[in-house]
């Protein structure tokens, strides 16, 4: 080497991603200090350099599909890197596909937070591998719609061990639950599924027909939706049968995506594979969809997780790295695109961790529930649809050392839109706020009555625009992605206000509720502190 490297970022391997986020720390400080100890680990764990290693193998070393042994006989295995073990076990461990339905002391009244939480640093590490991890979760509220079916899953999935062998369910230390349910000729539309499944006796079925996105496939069982006589139907469909033998799902290829790569999404063949009905015949749809709530969830969580730890990598960077004469978090206009990012990245999380406390609050409090049921694809659309654009400036501010693949930026690129697309994209979202609406305004009055306490003297003016805005979208579906964008930064704004976040909460409210026009970050105006923002959202801290 003929020269001394100078002016280079250090590595952020070494702090922690829980102490350096004093708006999530504020979030949670009304954990049990056994929740926030272990919030405190996972921080450091999330930047503990083997750790950031591991996500790095999981994606650059991506699944292997192996539909034959070498004799020809059928295999349908896929293979994973150590890497993504690694970081399954560890996840597993932490409960986060399965904390929501333990009965633990140290989370009660804030479940749905506390887990939350762990998601959100998780996603900010590694998201694809929690891919497994939010099914799992969620397949247990479709699987209440059958209380015997409960019964036998879910003390297997909750005993907090990963098992990657391919073994009988019975067989197994712990279990996971995959999905299989959209067709390639339905996409969404899953009541267009063309899976058959006929009766065999006591409530087993056999289903025959495809699916073109099964991800997880490694999972221990899956619920896929078939046409019962009844009509479209959820089953439980075990991969492996308690004798052993594989059970008729055949893998074809694995999808060569984007990103989401640490994470293996198949094509499936189903021949024949024994199923066992959950919820009532016909009910499919209703059977899913709080399974499709709780996924939607964590689609907000994991993009906010992945924004906090682009956008802290770029204020690390601006911190550390020197350009004409000053560091270059001092140059105003990088300031002011960090602050401006800051403030939505702010607003995600305060929105997501909102969502998630509706749902731990729902069952005793008539405006939470509200919340729960208006807001979920209002939270997923707003939080989803930032993401791409923001992680891309987050990008630019490293410049060509964010661009290349020894950062976590361009993995982190390309994971955000799968969360977008899963369980709904922006038109679906859009069109579920619609369909809520359409069935009666109470929910998002409570709603709005909410917002417009937290948002103090702007609160009525808010609430007149948003109710105008629903008064359009029921007459003119096409404005309803206006109505849904018009809820969320509405609602955030209130969110940060409720938590006290003074300036911050202010900049967001007056740049985005505001009506400026803005197509790309940096657009605050003078009388903003930029650098009290980012100071205050993103400390040096050890």
């Amino acid at each position: 080497m003929n020269h001394e490297v100078t002016n280079q970022t250090p590595p952020i391997a070494g702090t922690n991603a829980w102490r350096s986020d004093p708006l999530l720390m504020q979030l949670g400080e009304g954990f049990s200090e056994v929740a926030r100890k272990d919030l405190d680990l996972l921080g450091k764990f999330a930047r503990n350099p083997e750790a950031l290693d591991l996500a790095r193998l999981a994606n650059s070393e991506s699944p292997k599909l192996r539909t034959h042994d070498r004799q020809g006989r059928r295999l349908d295995q896929v293979e994973f890197h150590p890497a993504y073990h690694a970081l399954m076990r560890r996840s597993v461990a932490l409960g986060i596909h399965s904390s929501i339905w333990e009965n633990n002391e140290s989370e009660k009244g804030h479940r749905h937070q506390i887990r939350a939480a762990r998601f959100y640093m998780t996603a900010g590490l590694e998201c694809g591998h929690l891919c497994p991890v939010t099914m799992t979760s969620a397949s247990l509220a479709a699987l209440m719609a059958s209380p015997k079916l409960f019964r036998e899953w879910a003390p297997r999935v909750t005993t907090r061990k990963y098992d990657q062998a391919s073994k009988p369910p019975v067989e197994k230390s712990g279990l996971t639950i995959g999905m299989g349910m959209t067709e390639k000729q339905g996409g969404t539309d899953v009541r267009a599924n063309t899976t058959k499944a006929e009766r065999v006796g006591n409530g087993f079925y056999r289903l025959t027909g495809h699916k073109w996105f099964m991800s997880a496939p490694m999972s221990d069982a899956f619920l896929v939706l078939g046409q019962a006589p009844e009509g479209l139907s959820c089953f439980l469909v075990p991969r492996i049968l308690s004798d052993g033998s594989a059970n008729g799902l055949h893998f074809q290829r694995l999808k060569d995506k984007l990103g989401n790569r640490s994470n293996a999404s198949s094509e499936v063949e189903i021949d024949g594979a024994i199923g066992e009905m959950v919820g009532e015949p016909g009910g499919g749809v209703r059977t899913i969809m709080d399974m499709v709530t709780l996924t939607r969830l964590d689609c907000a969580l994991g993009n906010a997780g992945i924004m906090r730890a682009g956008l802290a990598e770029a204020v690390h960077h601006a911190r550390h790295r020197q350009v004409f004469g000053s560091a270059l978090i001092d140059q105003p206009l990088m300031s002011r695109v960090l602050a401006d990012m800051a403030l939505d990245v702010a607003a995600a999380t305060a929105l997501s961790l909102r969502l998630a406390r509706a749902f731990d609050e729902a069952a005793n409090d008539r405006t939470e529930a509200a919340f729960a049921r208006a807001m979920t694809p209002v939270v997923k659309y707003w939080t989803c649809k930032i993401a791409p654009a923001l992680i891309y400036e987050a990008m630019e501010c490293l410049g060509g050392n964010g661009y290349v693949e020894e950062a976590p930026l361009a993995r982190h690129y390309r994971e955000v839109p799968v969360n977008a697309i899963w369980e709904g994209s922006g038109n679906v979202m859009a069109l579920d706020v619609l369909r809520v609406l359409k069935r009666g305004r109470g929910p998002f009055e409570e709603v709005l009555g909410w917002i417009e306490r937290e948002l103090g003297a702007s609160g009525p003016g808010t609430t007149q625009v948003l109710r105008a805005a629903m008064d359009v979208a029921v007459e003119d579906e096409g404005s309803a992605r206006i109505l849904t964008e018009q809820l969320a930064l509405a609602a955030a704004a209130a969110e940060l206000k409720r938590l006290g976040a003074g300036q911050i909460a202010d900049a967001f409210a007056e740049t985005r509720l505001g009506g400026q026009w803005r197509t790309t970050y940096g657009m605050l105006g003078a009388r903003y502190d930029a650098r009290m923002i980012v100071d205050s959202l993103y400390p040096e801290v050890n």
